[in-house]
């Protein structure tokens, strides 16, 4: 299927971005599919530079820039 180049620029629609279609009182919607984020990988990545802050946790840095 080819989205149109206007309206794939408008919605962030790359080349082999995965869509979602739905019915809506008789009418085909097209909708840009969401992609999971493998958050997990992510996990602990910032513990050494929070560290080198004098944090000893995110949520801590959190509520400090926060005011709590």
């Amino acid at each position: 299927m080819t989205i149109p180049k206007d309206i794939r620029e408008r919605f962030g629609i790359r080349p082999n971005a995965e869509v979602d279609f739905e019915v809506v009182n008789g009418s085909i919607i097209l909708k840009k599919a969401f992609r999971k984020i493998g958050i997990a990988k992510w996990r602990g990545r910032c513990k050494e530079g929070f560290s080198k802050l004098g944090y000893s946790s995110v949520d801590k840095f959190v509520d400090d820039v926060r005011g709590r």
